[in-house]
């Protein structure tokens, strides 16, 4: 096994005992008792049970038969952070729809450009959220509180709170939320307040540690499959034609991946965990053209890093600025061939924006539906500190401490990047021919 893994390493914390019967009569509940394991292939188990340890083991989130807090006093906020990604609003709804339907909580706050919603400094007026105000949320992309990177100082968000009395803090958003619900629940312990913070994890590039999809990530693929399907009809409709397609993956390359095998005309695929030789790999597109006439390549954006330069520096998010491998892959192939003196017409395509703008389609519409719905349920029982994920066809709940973790990435080895070899024929090493 690559990591150390413990049981306890999967703990959820909690505020206190649940104590006051649930309102959603006719319900089936979940069991603490009932978890979902880690490993789920016989391989996996015997490594546990060799080592004389317990196959770690999710909880399986859902509603609980006993809840923490009062409904009839309880108000909530919901907070959006981080980039755009098909599915937020449907979240929010979601989050909405739950507390005023299944729990009859009746204040929910929505804190407007992230965590900036939560900081005096910036005055931006929460929104009071109701079911009539969410009602066609889902239709909309982007997100209706809108969102912002970059910390803020963690005293002023949990002032805010208390003052707000807030009970609940729902946020929505990626690797650096996380964190900053890890410090938040630690300055709420400090002051002994009984606030639970729960997340919902946002990243479109689907790399969030023990969680098999991310909401937006399917609706990501579908879209970047159809923006192949028009660099592969520029490509063929050109003498030595190439289709170069640019999607997102920062440091996991799930969604360029996923595309090609959703729409395999492409010829080369490109990812971050996977280096490649500029030269080795120049030299296979010029034969390529030579044998076939026209080619399409699909390129995570973090992929190649190591060849060019970077912009320098981080963003507001702490994230370290990535040179651009689209730009640079059409400047040195255009570059090449014409060193060659070779004939070429290159399209460069960049959706991402487009992309990440999207409402969700209907698959992330009803997985969005679920994530909100599950991350109230769990926040309805008291816990906190946690993440609610998708792990094996189940919705469970993860410590944050689990999910900030590792980052997950594309192995090299996986099933995954050999069917995508297979699939389009790239060979296996780039680095050299």
């Amino acid at each position: 096994m690559q990591f150390e893994i413990k049981e306890s390493d999967f703990h959820v914390e909690k505020l206190n005992e649940a104590r006051i019967p649930s309102p959603m009569e006719g319900e089936r509940f979940v069991d603490d008792e009932e978890r979902i394991l880690y490993a789920t292939n016989v391989r996996e188990m015997q490594s546990f049970i060799s080592e004389g340890k317990t196959v770690p083991s999710f909880e399986q989130a859902g509603p609980r038969s006993k809840i923490y807090f009062d409904p009839s006093k309880l108000r909530c906020g919901i907070v959006t952070c981080g980039g755009l990604c098909p599915g937020i609003n449907d979240v929010i709804r979601a989050i909405v729809l739950s507390l005023h339907y299944s729990y009859d909580v009746h204040t929910v706050w929505g804190f407007r450009y992230g965590l900036e919603g939560l900081a005096p400094s910036y005055k931006h007026e929460p929104l009071e959220l109701t079911p009539r105000m969410v009602a066609d949320f889902h239709q909309k992309g982007g997100s209706i509180l809108g969102s912002s990177r970059g910390p803020q100082k963690i005293e002023e968000i949990c002032d805010t709170l208390e003052r707000m009395h807030i009970g609940i803090l729902f946020a929505i958003g990626g690797d650096g939320t996380l964190r900053a619900v890890q410090a938040i629940v630690q300055e709420v312990k400090k002051r002994d307040l009984k606030i639970s913070v729960v997340a919902v994890p946002k990243t479109i590039d689907n790399d969030i540690a023990f969680v098999d999809r991310s909401f937006g990530f399917m609706t990501a693929v579908s879209e970047a499959a159809r923006v192949i399907y028009g660099a592969h009809s520029e490509a063929t409709g050109a003498r030595n034609g190439i289709g170069l397609v640019k999607l997102m993956g920062r440091h996991s390359g799930f969604i360029a991946a996923h595309a090609t095998l959703a729409n395999n005309d492409v010829n080369f695929c490109l990812i971050p965990e996977v280096p490649f030789s500029l030269p080795v790999f120049l030299d296979i597109i010029r034969e390529r053209i030579h044998k076939r006439g026209h080619a399409v390549i699909v390129v995570a954006e973090g992929a190649g890093q190591d060849l060019i330069e970077n912009a320098g520096g981080t963003d507001p998010s702490g994230n370290v600025r990535l040179g651009d491998i689209g730009t640079f892959l059409k400047d040195k192939i255009t570059e090449d061939f014409s060193k060659h003196k070779l004939d070429l017409v290159l399209k460069y395509i960049d959706p991402s924006y487009i992309i990440r703008s999207l409402s969700a389609n209907t698959d992330d519409s009803a997985f969005c539906l679920l994530l909100g719905h599950n991350a109230v349920h769990a926040a309805m029982s008291g816990r906190t500190d946690m993440v609610v994920g998708f792990w094996k066809n189940y919705y469970i709940h993860i410590p944050t401490s689990l999910a900030v973790s590792r980052r997950k990435e594309v192995s090299p080895d996986s099933r995954l990047w050999r069917d995508v070899l297979l699939c389009i024929g790239q060979p296996e090493n780039l680095l050299e021919k």
